[in-house]
């Protein structure tokens, strides 16, 4: 089976996750950090604002299944990307809206899917694309933590 990775950044990774998790022909999903410039970040560390860190999601699909297009849609959708650095009651550098691209063809379509968004909204679209890095995962608690705990809540753990 030939496998594909996304990585997107939208706010507390709990939430995002989980929804990218029941998408009909992902994989897998794993969260943790990436984007900044310290090595071997915790979650401690990362929400300090000091490393530079996203918190992410990182995606395995398939691509017979679902298209990287669609997983920008359901990107766009489970967050807002006109907020900088905040999402719903999380606030940092951590929580930026923001797409890690593996390769030319995902930097075009998720440059197409922004523009397109931008185009249909009345306010400016803050989402960055950047190329991925190194993805550190993040500690074992937080992996498919919805799944795991009662608390409906984000990342005010």
């Amino acid at each position: 089976m030939n496998t594909m990775k996304a990585m997107f950044g939208g706010g507390c990774f709990w939430g995002i996750e989980e929804e990218f998790r029941n998408v009909p022909g992902v994989l897998d999903t794993k969260v943790g950090y990436s984007g900044g410039d310290t090595e071997n970040p915790t979650y401690k560390k990362v929400c300090s604002g000091m490393t530079g860190h996203a918190e992410v999601a990182l995606v395995t699909y398939d691509p017979e299944k679902v298209s990287y297009e669609e997983l920008l849609d359901t990107f766009w959708n489970i967050h807002d990307p006109t907020t900088l650095n905040l999402q719903g009651p999380d606030i940092g550098t951590q929580y930026r809206s923001v797409i890690f691209y593996f390769d030319d063809s995902q930097l075009e379509k998720a440059t197409l899917s922004k523009d397109d968004l931008q185009q249909r909204s009345s306010r400016e679209i803050v989402t960055q694309i950047k190329p991925a890095g190194k993805f550190w995962k993040a500690e074992e608690y937080h992996q498919r933590y919805r799944q795991k705990a009662s608390f409906p809540g984000c990342c005010t753990a």
